[in-house]
């Protein structure tokens, strides 16, 4: 996909004379590429979005941001470190196993992982999460960020504790922004659709993969055998 713009149009960089063509996300001119450098750029190539994405933004969990949260099994965790290097981790229970307090806040368990410690680093070194809700067969999800921090206090970690496990660490939310978001993501995907499944043989198990990235050797096992593996850590 291509157009061409003036460089004397409003929206093309001034840095540029005669006619620019842009490719995917790229603005080349001949044969030097450039990268938009700063927001007005990047607002020329969209439209302002609708008023109802702006308004649908909210600064504390409603009733239905609170049913969304004790119905979803699965939230993705986002961090940062202080020097920006990005993570997101993928995190699962039951559904409703990040709590919601009376006022409002999120608690988090950190159930037993393989000991990097990422996320939970990142937050001592920046305070800050973003988090994205999934409900297996919804198509929207709910992102909510906020501030964060490391709580041991006995009454978070009886909140968080199951039939299992107490957790080590609870991470503690403070909402700051939370919406629901579009179905559009899972609708091109079809995730949840039967017909999009694609069969675990298509790739190499996970040990094998990590075994011809490092060099380490892992033994072979089933999906079954995996399972089983796993099951005191679930």
């Amino acid at each position: 996909m291509q157009r061409t713009l003036r460089a004397d149009r409003p929206d093309c960089h001034p840095d540029f004379a005669g006619y620019i063509t842009i490719r995917t996300s790229k603005i080349t001119c001949g044969a030097s590429p450039m990268q938009l450098r700063s927001i007005d750029e990047l607002r020329a190539y969209y439209k302002p979005p609708q008023d109802r994405a702006v308004r649908k933004q909210i600064s504390s969990l409603d009733a239905h941001c609170r049913n969304f949260i004790a119905l979803s099994p699965f939230v993705v965790l986002s961090t940062s470190d202080a020097a920006f290097n990005l993570d997101a981790s993928p995190r699962g229970g039951a559904p409703g196993f990040v709590r919601v307090t009376a006022s409002g806040e999120l608690l988090i368990p950190d159930a037993p992982g393989n000991n990097r410690l990422d996320s939970l680093e990142n937050i001592l070194a920046t305070g800050k999460v973003g988090l994205l809700f999934l409900i297996p067969g919804f198509d929207e999800t709910l992102r909510v960020n906020g501030k964060a921090a490391l709580s041991t206090t006995p009454a978070d970690i009886a909140a968080c504790t199951t039939e299992r496990r107490a957790p080590t660490t609870v991470i503690r939310v403070v909402v700051g922004a939370a919406y629901l978001h579009c179905a559009k993501a899972f609708l091109r995907s079809r995730l949840w659709s039967a017909s999009a499944k694609i069969a675990r043989a298509s790739l190499p198990t996970a040990g094998q993969m990590i075994s011809e990235q490092t060099g380490i050797q892992f033994p072979l096992e089933s999906k079954e055998d995996m399972e089983r593996r796993y099951v005191p850590d679930l």
